[in-house]
């Protein structure tokens, strides 16, 4: 017990807590090196801290970027594939995995959408006939949203809410042989709900609408024809963006006329959808081209010969707005007895790469 140790025990022993003192010098030292800025009080020196981390962060970002071009360089030099480029990484394409993603092969999918409520005017036996109306307490920004609303979807009409009841104007629709009903909420003087009912067997979708901008408000906006519009519908990849597309696409007639050169976007994005409306333009441009003649170009004339190039371009004619899902329901609209295919909860917003569309 009480012994004494030897020399080279004594020596083991003085070597490793030399090490172990070493070691924890070094782990201080990273540490002070790497102190976070926002651990720091004294502003001045947290903004150096800062500038500095932001500065060695873009050097080793410019130095991984000419590294990577060389080697593609030099695989192009050899004859060899270069390099895979990297993919960066987004919210959505690491979004949660979801089981009610529609496949190209997915047979229930296809005989659902033979037996849902839009096939017949999908499939064109029946024609898209839209009922627009407002809220009981209207603004004056919402008659202006109604009337480019009206632009934007054919073979639609505007009736004035009054102080009917929003059932009973279901019941004049189905009698009038209406296919949907659009109402366009407002408040504080400012659009910021649309209702689409399905008729005559439903379904009712609540949207949320924000970012309206009239077309008198979009710069070099254009002026929309009387044509049926092409429709596009981007990113309705599950089971309930799938029918939310279908819901859409029953309020435009099935038949458009390409020569208008009219297109509708709906464009799902993180669950917003966001609506576009635009209008092709052909212009013809004149390019330059110079031809060189001799060995010299010094000594040569420059003969500019011009060329006509016919150039696709996009010209807005608004409105411009986003929609956001609040809810899905079974049925015509019914706040007491209705049933809810879908519902908008707040803790469903617990991750930002879940989504539902």
């Amino acid at each position: 017990m009480g012994g004494k140790r030897n020399k080279s025990e004594r020596e083991g022993m003085e070597g490793d807590n030399d090490s172990g003192n070493s070691n924890k010098k070094m782990k201080m030292k990273k540490e002070k090196s790497e102190i976070l800025p926002s651990l720091i009080k004294n502003k001045e020196k947290r903004s150096a801290v800062h500038a500095k981390l932001k500065h060695q962060k873009k050097l080793e970002k410019r130095k991984k970027l000419k590294t990577r071009d060389a080697a593609v360089k030099r695989a192009l030099e050899l004859g060899e594939e270069p390099p895979p480029k990297q993919i960066p990484r987004t919210i959505e394409n690491t979004r949660e995995a979801d089981e009610t993603v529609c496949m190209p092969d997915d047979e229930e999918l296809f005989a659902g959408n033979d037996a849902d409520e839009f096939s017949s005017i999908l499939k064109r036996d029946r024609t898209p006939k839209i009922l627009i109306t407002t809220c009981r307490f209207n603004s004056t920004r919402g008659p202006a949203f109604i009337s480019e609303l009206l632009w934007v979807i054919p073979n639609a009409h505007y009736y004035k809410r009054g102080t009917y009841n929003l059932k009973k104007i279901v019941e004049y629709a189905n009698n009038k042989e209406f296919t949907s009903i659009i109402v366009v909420h407002t408040n504080r003087r400012e659009p910021d709900a649309l209702l689409i009912i399905g008729l005559p067997a439903g379904p009712t979708a609540h949207f949320k609408l924000s970012n309206l901008l009239l077309r008198k408000d979009i710069k070099n906006h254009g002026n929309p024809t009387s044509h049926k519009p092409e429709l596009v519908l981007n990113n309705f990849t599950t089971r309930l963006g799938h029918r939310i597309g279908r819901l859409i696409q029953s309020l435009f007639p099935q038949d458009p006329n390409f020569r208008g050169r009219r297109v509708v976007t709906f464009h799902n994005q993180r669950d917003f959808i966001f609506f576009r409306h635009h209008r092709y333009i052909f212009e013809a441009k004149e390019s330059k081209q110079s031809d060189l003649k001799g060995k010299k170009a010094k000594d040569a004339k420059d003969e500019s010969i011009t060329k006509q190039k016919v150039v696709a371009c996009l010209q807005e004619c608004g409105p411009r707005f986003t929609l956001k899902l609040v809810c899905l329901q079974h049925g015509t609209f019914d706040t007491k007895g209705g049933e809810y295919e879908w519902v908008h909860k707040p803790e469903m917003d617990t991750s930002r790469r879940r989504f539902f569309l």
